[in-house]
C-alpha cells in the first residue's frame, strides 16, 4: 500500500512542469530568507495566490520548496553580514559571522548548507515515520478533543509572547473573532456582518493572511524615509564559493551534535505554533551546554553553525507532522498550506494520509527533493542575493506589494479583497506598533473555524461540559495548555525563585490522569505510572538537596532575542 502510494504521488510530482515549479520556489526561498526583514513565511504568502490555478500536488510542492529554500536562505544573510535573514537563523550568526571574518566565509556558508540539508533529510525520515502513526491516535479524536487541542495551540503561541503573554492572548482572540465574521459554518446565517453584503461571506483568508504578514512588514520596512531609501548590504560577495567537501566531512564529523540539534528541532516543530525561530536558539544553548570547550562558541566554532542550521531545518519535519496527522498547523508556513488545501476542498485531518494518499505522499517526497534542490541551488542563489540586496528598500518594497495585490484581486476578481488586503495592513502595522504579535492572530483566524465547528458539534452532542475534562485527550491538551500559560513566568524566575524547582516534577505528574484514562494496555498501564514515578522522583531530588537553586539552573538561552519580536 504505501509502494503503490509513492508511486502514485511520484507521477503527480515528477513533471516537468511541477519540478521546475518545486526548484523556482526553493530558489525563491533562498532569496526571500536571506533578505533581513523579507522572511521565507511572507514569501510562501506571496506565491500562494499563484499556486490555485495548480492542482493541489503542484501547489503544495511549490509552496514546499519555498519553505525549505526559507530555512536555509537566512544564513546567507547571517553569515555574509551579519544580519540574519529570518528569525531561524539567529544563532546562525553568533558563530557564521566571526567564522567569515576570520576569513572563512565559504567553510561557514558550507558548514550552515550541509547542516541544513542533513537536518532537513533526518526530519523528512521522522515525518514519513511518525506521521502516519499519530494519525492513528488522531482518529481517537472527538469534537471535544479537537477544541481543546486549537486551544492548546492559541496558549502556546500566545506563551511565546514572553512577557506579552496578555497581548499574546488578546492577540489570538483577535484572530478568532475576525473567523466569526460572516456566514455561520453550521446554522449558515449571517452575523457581525452590520448590513454589509461584502461581509456575509466573511473576510477571505488569502488577503487577511497577506495584510496582516507582509503589507504590514512592508509598511514597517518604510516607515520612515530614512529607512526606505536604505539598502541592505553594500558588500560584494561574488567571489566567495562554498567549500562543500571540507564543510560536509566537518558536520559528519559532528554527528553528535547533529543528531542532538535535529531531534529538538523536530521536537519543537511538533509542538504547534512554536517554530524554527526558537528550535535554532534551543539547539545553540543546547549545544554550548554539552560541548568539551563552550568557551570556543562565538569566536567563529563550527559547532555553533551546525546546531542551529540542522535544527531550524529539522523543524519543518516537525510541523507537518503536526499539520498532516492532525489537521493543525505548527508554525506560520504550515499555517498557509492549510489554507490552501482548504481552499483546493482538502481537510487536514487525522485520516487526511489515509483519505488523500496522493496529495499527502506527494508532501513527503517533495520535501525531499526541496531539500537536495536546496543544496545544489544555494551557490547560484547567493549571486542574486548579492544583486537583490543592492536595491533600495522602497522599490524592493513597492515591487513585493504590486504582485501582492495582483495576486490577491486575480483570486476572486473582487474589489472587497482589496480593501480586505489594505485594512489588515493597516490592522497588522498598529498590532506591531503596540506589541501585539501577529502569529496568534492569524493562527486565530485560520483555527477559528476548526475551532467553532468542533465546539458546535460537541454542543449538539450534549450540552454537558464535562466531556472537556473527562475525555482523556481533551483533558491531555488542556492540561498542556495550561502549562503553556504559566511557562512564560518559570522561564523568567527559573534559578531565581524556588518554586521553580516545582513546576517541571509537578507538570509531569499533571499529564498522568489523562494518560491513565486513555485506551490500551501501554498508555495507561505503562506509560501513566512511568510519569507518575518520574516526576515524583524530580520531586523527591529536589527536596532531598534541600531545595536549593542550582547554579546552572537558570534557563537563559544565549543572547535570545525576544521571541514576541520573532515573526517566523
Amino acid at each position: 500500500m504505501i509502494i503503490e502510494n509513492i508511486i502514485n504521488a511520484s507521477v503527480e510530482l515528477f513533471t516537468i512542469s511541477t519540478v521546475i515549479l518545486m526548484a523556482v520556489g526553493v530558489v525563491a526561498g533562498l532569496i526571500a530568507g536571506a533578505i533581513p526583514g523579507f522572511t521565507f513565511a511572507m514569501a510562501v504568502v506571496l506565491v500562494l495566490p499563484f499556486t490555485f490555478s495548480m492542482t493541489p500536488v503542484a501547489g503544495l510542492a511549490t509552496m514546499m520548496g519555498v519553505y525549505v529554500g526559507g530555512l536555509s536562505g537566512g544564513l546567507m544573510s547571517g553569515i555574509l553580514t551579519g544580519i540574519p535573514g529570518t528569525p531561524s537563523s539567529v544563532a546562525t550568526t553568533f558563530d557564521g559571522f566571526p567564522m567569515a571574518r576570520n576569513g572563512q566565509p565559504g567553510l561557514a556558508l558550507g558548514l550552515g548548507v550541509w547542516s541544513s540539508f542533513f537536518g532537513g533529510i533526518l526530519s523528512a525520515i521522522v515525518l514519513v515515520l511518525v506521521a502516519p502513526q499519530i494519525a492513528l491516535i488522531g482518529l481517537e479524536f472527538q469534537p471535544w478533543d479537537f477544541f481543546s487541542l486549537v486551544i492548546f495551540a492559541l496558549t502556546v503561541t500566545a506563551s511565546l509572547a514572553a512577557d506579552n503573554l496578555l497581548k499574546g492572548l488578546i492577540s489570538g482572540l483577535l484572530g478568532l473573532l475576525v473567523a466569526t465574521i460572516g456566514t455561520d459554518v453550521i446554522f449558515g446565517l449571517p452575523r457581525l456582518n452590520f448590513g454589509s453584503e461584502a461581509l456575509v461571506q466573511g473576510f477571505q483568508f488569502l488577503p487577511v493572511l497577506i495584510g496582516l504578514f507582509a503589507f504590514s512588514q512592508l509598511l514597517n520596512d518604510v516607515r520612515d524615509p530614512e529607512m526606505a531609501r536604505s539598502k541592505i548590504s553594500d558588500g560584494d560577495a561574488q567571489s566567495i564559493k562554498i567549500e562543500h567537501r571540507k564543510a560536509a566531512i566537518a558536520v559528519l564529523k559532528s554527528w553528535v551534535n547533529l543528531l542532538r540539534s535535529t531531534i529538538i528541532g523536530i521536537f519543537v516543530g511538533i509542538l504547534p505554533a512554536a517554530g524554527s525561530s526558537i528550535s535554532n536558539i534551543l539547539a545553540y544553548d543546547q549545544a554550548k551546554k554539552s560541548s568539551k570547550t563552550p568557551e570556543k562558541f562565538g569566536t567563529g566554532f563550527s559547532d555553533g553553525i551546525i546546531a542551529p542550521e540542522s535544527a531550524n531545518n529539522a523543524t519543518a519535519g516537525g510541523t507537518l507532522i503536526t499539520m498532516m496527522a492532525l489537521g493543525i498547523p505548527g508554525d506560520i508556513v504550515t499555517a498557509i498550506m492549510l489554507g490552501a488545501l482548504l481552499i483546493h476542498d482538502v481537510v487536514p485531518s487525522p485520516s487526511f494520509i489515509a483519505d488523500q494518499p496522493v496529495i499527502a505522499y506527494s508532501i513527503f517526497i517533495s520535501f525531499f527533493v526541496a531539500t537536495f534542490m536546496m543544496l545544489g541551488l544555494q551557490s547560484i542563489t547567493l549571486k542574486g542575493f548579492v544583486r537583490i540586496t543592492r536595491l533600495k528598500m522602497y522599490i524592493l518594497a513597492s515591487i513585493i506589494l504590486f504582485y501582492t495585490a495582483v495576486g490577491v484581486f486575480a483570486l476572486n476578481n473582487i474589489e472587497f479583497d482589496m480593501w480586505t488586503l489594505f485594512l489588515f495592513g493597516v490592522f497588522g502595522f498598529v498590532l506591531k506598533a503596540l506589541g501585539f504579535p501577529i502569529v496568534p492572530v492569524i493562527l486565530g483566524v485560520v483555527l477559528g473555524s476548526i475551532a467553532e465547528k468542533n465546539l458546535s458539534q460537541a454542543f449538539a452532542i450534549t450540552t454537558d461540559l464535562a466531556p472537556f475534562i473527562t475525555r482523556p485527550w481533551s483533558l491531555f491538551f488542556l492540561t498542556l495548555g495550561a502549562v503553556s500559560i504559566f511557562f512564560p513566568a518559570y522561564q523568567k524566575s527559573r534559578g531565581k525563585e524556588k518554586w521553580t524547582l516545582a513546576f517541571i516534577p509537578v507538570f509531569v505528574m499533571a499529564l498522568s490522569p489523562s494518560v491513565f484514562m486513555m485506551d490500551g494496555v501501554i498508555r495507561p498501564y505503562v506509560v501513566a505510572p512511568f510519569l507518575l514515578v518520574l516526576g515524583g522522583f524530580m520531586l523527591w531530588r529536589r527536596i532531598s538537596g534541600g531545595w536549593v537553586l542550582d547554579q546552572d539552573d537558570t534557563g537563559a538561552l544565549v543572547d535570545a532575542p525576544d521571541p514576541s519580536q520573532l515573526d517566523e
